[in-house]
Parts: structure tokens; sequence; C-alpha cells
């Protein structure tokens, strides 16, 4: 890259750590206002491994808004310098990283990586060292108990509650409702944590869990447990995927010639299921969507457009921004206003600001006063129609002329 433009620097991993480490900063023509000793915040995300195919849409993301806050005014007036580094989808490795960007990177703040359990490894480290770290896909609120561990998705305190009501009141509304239910889940700890909830909410609600199956995080092998999906017939499936598990486990439904009457996927890569002739109709897991009447919201249009352009440049298959992008632009819209209205880098005061005071992001207006420094819960279900996700319920937040269709 042109040393003029300043876009990307590259900085060497010490040998035999894991990972290799990109430093962002805004090209110099947005660089007129932040100057002097760059501000340094290190992260890790899941740039290879299981995770890989939703942590590049965090990829994006968050590059796009380390430039967006060095074309305003930096933190306190001084530039951002991203340090990234790939944990693999290992939470040992985030570990292990997250222990050298404090130590040996000497990074002044440190941002949160994607999904549970390399979120949990990485909040020991920043624990142990008094860190701030802002996390956006920690599905498991109660494990949170680091007083300066802040969610930047509205999770709440218990969604393993109020998620699956929201998708019970939804089924409610169908023609048939659903009374019979099969919950297949990954053994990745918030999977896991939201498919006991989906099961012990949907038996309290009438409806009988027919099956409860759990596989291996990462697994590719799906044959055995769709004949068991087919065999036991549920009105309602419900999945506890992430990345392309639910690609996976869907082609070897049809394989079997049997299609799901209607089902939910809680974390996949948005795009693959969107895009996959398997995927119409499915129901997802979200929070925001682009589409009215999230795009009302203040600066969420350019945002939006912003990520098309550069998800394209990047050759994703599904350009438009969801929940899991929202999620990592939220954490850097709670960084910089946690920093700049302390007026401070120290963590202790940064903590102190956000527990007093509201944030507003593209999720809206975030409070950090609840338990384990949570708010108000906002979950909402999203559907796959032509290829797109539309949000779809509660139906207040549904685009115009769009609502939730039963297989």
């Amino acid at each position: 890259m042109d040393e003029r433009m300043g876009a990307f620097r590259r900085r060497g991993v010490l040998a035999g750590m894991a990972g290799g480490a990109v430093v962002l900063a805004a090209p110099s023509i947005l660089r007129a206002a932040p100057s002097g000793k760059p501000v340094k915040v290190g992260a890790t995300l899941s740039l290879t491994g299981f995770l890989a195919q939703t942590a590049v849409v965090h990829k994006i993301a968050s590059e796009m808004m380390v430039e967006e806050i060095n074309g305003r005014n930096g933190l306190l007036g001084r530039p951002i310098e991203y340090v990234l580094l790939d944990d693999q989808s290992k939470p040992e490795a985030a570990r292990s990283l997250y222990e050298k960007l404090i130590t040996v990177d000497k990074v002044d703040l440190i941002q949160g990586p994607y999904a549970t359990a390399p979120i949990l490894a990485a909040m020991g480290v920043a624990q142990r060292y008094g860190k701030v770290m802002i996390q956006s896909s920690m599905g498991i609120p109660k494990l949170q108990t680091y007083d300066r561990a802040f969610p930047a998705t509205p999770f709440g305190p218990e969604p393993n509650v109020t998620y699956p009501n929201v998708i019970l009141d939804a089924l409610a509304t169908f023609p048939t409702p659903p009374k019979t239910m099969v919950v297949l889940t990954s053994k990745f700890p918030s999977a896991q944590f939201m498919a006991q909830g989906m099961k012990e909410q949907a038996e309290k609600r009438g409806v009988k869990v027919l099956l409860y199956l759990e596989y291996e995080s990462g697994n590719r092998d799906f044959g055995a447990i769709a004949a068991r999906v087919k065999e036991a017939n549920p009105d309602f499936l419900w999945v506890g995927s992430l990345g392309l598990e639910s690609n996976l486990l869907l082609e070897s439904l049809r394989k079997l010639d049997y299609t799901p009457k209607n089902h939910f996927h809680l974390y996949p890569a948005p795009g693959p299921l969107a895009l996959s002739p398997d995927g119409d109709r499915a129901l997802c897991s979200t929070f925001v969507e682009p589409d009215e009447p999230f795009l009302s919201r203040p600066g969420f249009k350019h945002l939006a457009d912003e990520f098309k352009v550069r998800a394209a440049k990047a050759n994703l298959p599904y350009t438009s921004i969801d929940a899991q992008g929202c999620g990592m632009i939220s954490e850097w819209q709670i960084l910089e206003a946690g920093v700049n209205g302390a007026g401070s880098l120290d963590d202790e005061k940064i903590a102190a600001w956000l527990k007093k005071n509201r944030v507003t992001t593209v999720y809206g207006s975030m409070r950090f006063d609840g338990p384990f420094n949570h708010g108000d819960a906002a979950q909402l279900i999203k559907q796959v129609q032509n290829k797109d996700w539309k949000v779809v319920w509660p139906k207040e937040f549904a685009a115009p002329g769009v609502k939730l269709i039963a297989s």
C-alpha cells in the first residue's frame, strides 16, 4: 500500500505465537483531526477455523469503524492503531494472544473476540490486567462476572428465557402452531445454553420436545443426526448452530429427501444460509438488519452502505450487514463513547463512565447498569425470503410489507 495512504501497516508476530497481526489506521486524507502518538487497540478474531465464515464479517466491520473514528477525532484526538491477531477459533489461542497484546505489544485498550468460548478465555486475561473488554457475542451473560466487561449486543441478562419466548410467540401466530419440536445443538457453550433454554420454555408452553441432541462444535458430518431428525419429523426444528453447521445439516437432510417443516438457526454464517436453496424461509436470531425501521437510526444507512462496498471487495457472497457486523460496530461505538466520555484511556475511568451513562449504537440506546453489566433484551427474528434476510418478528420491527411466513 502507498505509505501516504497509511491504510494498513503490518507487524510480525513473535515466533511460537499463533496468528498474524494487522495494524490498521485511516487514510491520511481522513487523519487531519487525530494527531500524535496512536492509541493502540488490540483484539483477536477467528480468522481461521470453524468460526471464520462469521468472524470475517466482524473484521470488515472493525476495520471500517477504525477509519470512521479516525475520520472524526480518533480517541482523545489521537489516531487509532488497530492490532488484530488470529485466534484460529481456539479459546486457548485467544488466551495466549491477549496476553501477548497486553504484555508484549503494549496495547492501550483491547476489544473482545468473536464467540463465547474465545471471549471467556480473553476475559480471564482482561481481568488479570484490569482491562475494559467490550464484546459483542457472548451469549451467556451470567458468565460475564468481570466488572469491566461490557456487552455490545442487547442480549439482556437472561437470553435463555427471553429469546425462546420471542420465538414461541412468533410460532404461535402460525395457522397451525407447532406442537412438537426437535432441539439440536452444537456443544459450543452459548449454543448449549440457548438450546437448554429453548427446551425448557417450549415444554412450559406445551410444545413437546421429541429429541434433544448435541454434536461437537465444528462437526461436518450430519448424516446420522439428519436421519434422527427425519425419523422424529417434528413440526419445528431448532438448531443451535454456528458458522456453516446449518448448511451442512440441511444438505444432509436434503440427501434423505427431507425438508424441515419450519426451522430456526441460532448463529449461522448469514450469507451461506440465505443463499442456499435449503435456506428458504429459515428463521434466525438477530438484533438489527439493513431495512426500516432500522435504517432511520442516525448514521445506520451510511454504515450499511459502507459495509456493502467493503464486503463486495472482500468477495463475500452476501454483502448486506446484519447483527454480526453490527455487533462489532457497536463495540467500537461503545469504546469511543467510553474513552471520550471519561476523557481518559484509563480502564477504571472508562468502566466507571459506561456504568453511569447510556451509549447510542446501531442497536439503539444501550445501558450497562443491569445484572452482569447488561441492559434491556432486544432480540428479533429474521427469515430468509427470496435469498435475503428480513426481520419478521416482533411485527413492529418488520419492514413495510414484510411478514412472517409459515412453511
